[in-house]
C-alpha cells in the first residue's frame, strides 16, 4: 500500500485543490470563520481531543509531549472514532484542518502522525 497523504494546515488558509478531502479536526468552530468560507468536506469533532485534555493543554508547547500522548491514549480508548478519517486516507489525500497557530503544537498534527501509522 502506498504512503498515506494527509497534509495539515490552518482552517483560515486558502483551500486548495491539492488539498483533497478538507477536514475540520477540532471541537470548538473557528472565530469569525463562516461555515461557507471554510470550504470544509466534513467537521469531525469526535477525533479532537476531549475539552479536559484540551484546557490542560492550553496550546503550551512546553506540555506538547505529555499533551501527545495523553491524545494517543484518548484515542486508543475510542479508536472507533477514526475509522471514517482511515476510510478517507486510503481513498486519497486528506486535509487536516485546524485553527491553532501554533499548527506543529496541534492535535491535528499528533492525528496525522496517528492515521499514517495505522493507514
Amino acid at each position: 500500500m502506498g504512503k498515506a497523504q494527509i497534509e495539515v494546515k490552518r482552517v483560515y488558509d486558502d483551500s486548495a485543490e491539492s488539498d483533497g478531502r478538507r477536514v475540520l479536526v477540532d471541537r470548538v468552530w473557528p472565530r469569525g470563520l463562516k461555515k461557507e468560507a471554510a470550504e470544509l468536506d466534513d467537521w469531525d469533532k469526535d477525533v479532537a481531543p476531549s475539552s479536559q485534555l484540551r484546557k490542560w493543554y492550553g496550546h503550551d508547547p512546553d506540555r506538547f509531549d505529555e499533551f501527545s500522548q495523553r491524545y494517543r491514549d484518548e484515542l486508543d480508548e475510542h479508536s472507533e472514532v477514526l475509522d471514517d478519517l482511515l476510510d478517507a486516507v486510503r481513498d486519497g489525500k486528506v486535509t487536516l484542518l485546524t485553527a491553532t497557530k501554533d499548527v506543529e503544537h496541534s492535535q491535528a498534527v499528533v492525528l496525522a502522525d496517528i492515521l499514517r501509522e495505522r493507514s
